[in-house]
């Protein structure tokens, strides 16, 4: 089966805006806990959002890439910009609910970046990084220009890039073995989804270096 015949267009298209409108209210949320504007709330929405489908896309030559050809995709993290702004306190409210759908946005973009990213004839290896990035690079954007350690570096964090390597790893290894079609590919979605999910729940954190014995004060 053709990577591009895994889902309808229609369909992927659905999957990608609701994954970019969840992101996107991460984003958002850290800009008003951070005190931006309502221009600094939007544009945290949108890197967040559309940071690691740009970053992909540039990599392996879609370009432009898909967040400026298709006008749904520039919008959609602006009307959840708006939402946060006008109703922060209630989203903060649901942040357990945002939380969930982050880590299935999480799962869906790995896979999808890594199946895009091997349709463009770069090798197992290279799409499964590009399938991480997709995953992970929007919030790593947003952690730095809101001058924060990326969640993704920090030790105190829940596993975050973990599970997204472990959807697109199935993905590759799928792709490896002739065996990737709808069902495989939604089982890395839903591997990726309830690792993140089992993360948060229990606080799976990676180790830190062997024998640590640092005197460098923990933050």
């Amino acid at each position: 089966m053709q990577l591009q015949q895994l889902f309808s267009p229609s369909i992927q298209h659905t999957l990608d805006v609701i994954g970019i409108f969840v992101f996107a209210i991460s984003g958002a949320l850290l800009a008003v806990r951070k005190n931006f504007d309502v221009f600094g709330i939007g544009v945290m929405a949108e890197v967040t959002a559309l940071g690691g489908g740009i970053f992909r896309d540039v990599i392996i030559g879609a370009v432009p890439p898909a967040a400026f050809t298709d006008l749904g995709y520039f919008i959609t993290p602006l009307v959840a910009a708006l939402v946060v702004f006008f109703l922060h306190p209630h989203v903060e409210r649901i942040q357990s609910a945002v939380l969930v759908f982050d880590a299935a946005g999480l799962g869906l973009f790995a896979v999808s970046g890594t199946t895009k990213a091997y349709s463009y004839g770069l090798n197992l290896t290279a799409s499964a990084a590009l399938g991480l990035a997709t995953a992970v690079g929007g919030g790593v954007l947003r952690d730095v220009l809101a001058n924060e350690v990326p969640s993704l570096l920090r030790w105190d964090r829940d596993l975050y890039a973990v599970p997204a390597i472990v959807g697109a790893t199935t993905v590759v290894l799928c792709i490896r073995y002739d065996a990737l079609n709808p069902f495989t590919s939604g089982l890395a979605v839903v591997t990726a989804f309830v690792l993140r999910l089992l993360a948060m729940r229990y606080h799976w954190r990676a180790p830190r270096a062997w024998n640590r014995r640092s005197t460098v004060r923990e933050e």
